[in-house]
Parts: structure tokens; C-alpha cells; sequence
């Protein structure tokens, strides 16, 4: 039967960091070039990458400490990778329809050497040496920013690929980007994942001199919200921050219950009838600057900055 589960979800995703004819002893056959991704290819999330128990970094340790993060920009869905559910290892993943608000704390680990150059579930090979991530469930490709919750070190990743299909981890960093957030020595590190999402409208960046305007997650705080026509007024009492976006309910019930015990703000879980995520709303506030003092309020406090929101 595991061949044949193999087998069909190979037909929906395609390789995930895996290639056709496992080799002797690895597990893997030859890197296939990226331009051709195989839906067919024997091997997919769970099989061929999941026999390895250990890896390891490259030979060749390059230096990424000065290596240019990627800069989320719009890019369509992958023809790979992104089927509405996929099942591994008799658990089922639905793909969420879209990266916004998604926003969640657990375990990363990360994976090497031996999937450098096979292909992901997106159809690109896999680059050790590239600030990339494998998820469960964000659409392929999704840029998102990572931060590790025990050193405070932040790096944006480009989701290409499935995985982790460990139950205690949350999401598979590249060699990379384990070391740029110091993670690798370690194997696992607790992190805060927050999905980006961007316009084609550029403005300059130090970096490279491109980065879109509407950045969508909790990375920065906002500025100030300024007074126009379509603003709400004071007293409307629909005035909300959204602190996070989880798809599972105790995500969303633990970040609640550190909020309110921490910081003693009003706070609720919402799950709106359409949605997939399970949202961390703080509010309801009087007017616009009851609501920047209470972002600030989290901010300063070590949480990532709430976005604002409106019923």
C-alpha cells in the first residue's frame, strides 16, 4: 500500500526535494535538471526525503551572513505543488487558498546536502545555498519572514517546497537560511513564521534598491494612521489590530492567552464563516490613536506588530 500512496501523491505534487530511481543506499537517484519537472517522478512529500534521518551542511561553506535576502514581490502559483488537499503518511493538508494573515510559532528544522540540485514540489531544484523553506500548507511559492524566537534574528525565505511532515515542526529552512538565523548547529529552533505579501509597486531599499510598498505581515509597524474621509471616526467601536493568523485553534488560543495575561488588552479569537485561519484580533478601540498606542504597547513588548483591521 505505501507504494501506491507514494505513487499518488507524486501525481499531485510532484517531486518534493526527491528524484526518479532511488540510488543505492541514499534513497535518491541522479539530480534531474530543473527545467523539467516530472509529475511521475517516484518520490514525493514523505517518501524518498523522509528516509534520511540526518543530514548535513555542504563541503563547501559559503559565507551568507552578507547574502541578499529575497524581496517578496507577486509571483503567480506554481504548476506544481498546489493541489487543494494532498494527503502524506495518512494525514491529510489542505493548501491554503491565500498566504495573507498567516502568522504562526513552532519548531523549524532545516535540510542540506543531501537534496541539494532535486527538485521541490514546486518543480525548481532545490538550492542549499538560497534563502528557501518548505511548508505544508502556504501556496508555492509564498515569501515569508522567519524569526527566531530565542536569538531575535529575522531573515525572509521563499517557500518552494512541502514539508516538514514532523508534527512538532512548522516549517523546513534551507542550509542557508538555518545558518543565517542560527539555527543549523542546533538542528531545530523556535521561530515565528509570518507570510509576506507584496504589490509591483517598488520603493528604494538599501539592499538592492527594490521592495514593494504594501508588505502585508507583522514585520514592522506601521506608521501612524492619518485622518481621512474613509477613516473611522472615534466611537465606532469597529477599530481592531490583528496580532496573528493561525491555522490551528491552539496557535490562535496561545498567542491570545499571552496577550491578555502579559499585556491585559482585550483580546479575541475570530474565525470569519469564509476563512481558513483562526485570527488573534485585539480591540475593539475608541479611535484611531487608542489603537497606535496599543500597537506600539505590543511592539515594545517583543511581539510582532499587529496590522490594523476592520469588521
Amino acid at each position: 500500500m505505501r507504494p501506491l500512496l507514494i505513487l499518488a501523491v507524486s501525481l499531485a505534487l510532484g517531486a518534493c526535494a526527491t528524484a526518479p530511481g532511488p540510488g543505492p543506499d541514499t534513497g535518491r537517484g541522479t539530480p534531474p535538471p530543473a527545467a523539467k519537472p516530472d509529475r511521475s517522478a517516484a518520490g514525493a512529500p514523505g517518501s524518498d526525503r523522509y528516509k534520511h534521518s540526518v543530514d548535513a551542511g555542504p563541503d563547501d561553506r559559503r559565507d551568507v551572513s552578507s547574502q541578499p535576502e529575497p524581496v517578496p514581490k507577486v509571483e503567480p502559483r506554481s504548476a506544481y505543488g498546489n493541489p487543494d488537499t494532498y494527503t502524506v503518511w495518512g494525514q491529510t493538508y489542505q493548501v491554503l487558498p491565500t498566504a495573507e494573515g498567516y502568522h504562526e510559532e513552532g519548531l523549524a528544522s532545516w535540510y542540506g546536502r543531501k537534496f541539494h540540485g532535486y527538485r521541490t514540489s514546486s518543480g525548481e531544484a532545490f538550492d542549499m545555498y538560497r534563502f528557501t523553506a518548505a511548508h505544508r500548507t502556504l501556496p508555492l511559492p509564498t515569501y515569508a519572514r522567519v524569526t527566531n524566537l530565542d536569538n531575535g534574528k529575522s531573515l525572509v525565505v521563499r517557500v518552494n517546497d512541502r514539508g516538514p511532515f514532523h508534527s512538532d515542526r512548522i516549517i523546513d529552512l534551507s542550509w542557508a537560511a538555518a545558518v543565517r538565523l542560527g539555527i543549523e548547529q542546533h538542528g531545530t529552533g523556535r521561530v515565528r513564521v509570518e507570510a509576506l505579501t507584496a504589490n509591483n509597486d517598488p520603493t528604494p531599499n538599501k539592499s538592492d534598491g527594490r521592495v514593494p510598498t504594501a508588505v502585508r505581515a507583522a514585520v514592522d509597524s506601521p506608521p501612524p494612521a492619518t485622518a481621512s474621509a474613509a477613516a473611522p471616526t472615534a466611537g465606532d467601536g469597529d477599530l481592531y489590530l490583528q496580532a496573528g493568523a493561525f491555522q490551528a485553534l491552539d496557535g490562535a488560543r496561545a498567542l491570545e492567552k499571552r496577550l491578555r495575561e502579559q499585556l491585559r488588552l482585550p483580546v479575541s479569537v475570530r474565525q470569519p464563516a469564509s476563512g481558513h485561519l483562526y485570527k488573534v484580533w485585539l480591540g475593539p478601540f475608541a479611535s484611531n490613536e487608542d489603537r497606535d498606542r496599543a500597537r506600539h504597547t505590543v511592539t515594545q513588548a517583543g511581539f510582532a506588530a499587529p496590522i490594523s483591521v476592520n469588521p
